[in-house]
């Protein structure tokens, strides 16, 4: 399984959740509102930037199970959810957090998700949820994944899946070549099998519409602008890793690639699109 470093996750998260669809979530909220506590499972959950998204939307109780392969970022995540809490407590395995109205009990497991999609739905939730996954996921593993997610009746929530789209400003010449290339990079196998990419959010809902879902789709993309120096940040570090990415296929040549790179290190914005996907069973019973 690819791996991400905490100060990238750092990096994009002021993005992240500026990207994120409001209305979307407030709609989840709706459907999760009978359950005290709600149970959520965080899939691929890092230093748990979706749960200081995602737990302002839920109730006021709220239980959260983080999965993840990585334990450099389990423990970063501990850490960060309790500077992100008003108070924070460690009791056994778990950690308790408050912040304004909400109580919320954080435990984590280290878990091989690529082998083990059953994983996110092995605590009966009511909520299965993930950010900027899928899109490193294969068909089959989709597949697999939103089965156990149905057998278990759980609301689904992803957010920040990529969608393929990607525009700088100004415009250069070898745009064009190196999104191609990069779409050929991001089609690799990140440990789950052929990664879907930019059809991650098509294979999701073929597979819930199949187990009888109904759902919701919005577009959530960046929209970074290099007058903030945070986007700006994230804008070189961006055009950075999709290069060396796009050069690691060969499909652009090396000169080509240096003069792209050196002036998207002076554009002046960039919109990277991703969509985000509420999913919910058309009939379930209402569990406690």
């Amino acid at each position: 399984m690819s791996g991400f470093s905490t100060d990238w996750l750092a990096l994009r998260e002021h993005a992240d959740l500026r990207a994120r669809d409001t209305s979307l979530a407030r709609l989840l909220g709706d459907h999760l509102t009978r359950q005290s506590p709600v149970r959520v499972v965080d899939v691929g959950a890092g230093t748990g930037a979706n749960l200081r998204a995602t737990a302002p939307y839920l109730g006021p109780l709220q239980s959260w199970h983080l999965l993840d392969h990585d334990p450099e970022l389990l423990a970063a995540a501990g850490s960060a959810l309790a500077a992100w809490a008003d108070e924070a407590e460690i009791e056994g395995s778990g950690l308790f957090l408050t912040r304004g109205a909400q109580h919320i009990h954080v435990t984590v497991e280290l878990v091989d998700l690529s082998a083990h999609p059953e994983a996110a739905a092995s605590r009966a939730p009511h909520l299965v949820t993930a950010s900027a996954f899928f899109d490193l996921a294969s068909a089959a593993w989709i597949e697999r994944f939103t089965a156990a997610v149905a057998r278990a009746q759980a609301v689904f929530f992803t957010v920040l899946t990529c969608d393929g789209r990607n525009d700088w400003a100004p415009p250069h010449a070898t745009d064009a070549a190196v999104a191609a290339a990069f779409r050929t990079h991001q089609g690799r196998d990140k440990g789950f099998g052929p990664a879907a990419g930019d059809v991650a959010t098509d294979l999701l809902l073929h597979a819930f519409h199949q187990h009888g879902y109904e759902t919701r789709v919005q577009d959530s993309p960046w929209l970074l602008d290099a007058a903030d120096a945070a986007d700006r940040r994230l804008m070189a570090a961006l055009a950075t890793g999709t290069a060396d990415a796009a050069g690691e296929t060969g499909f652009v040549p090396p000169a080509r690639l240096d003069a792209w790179l050196e002036a998207r290190q002076e554009a002046r914005q960039c919109r990277i699109g991703h969509a985000d996907l509420l999913a919910w069973p058309k009939t379930s019973p209402q569990r406690r």
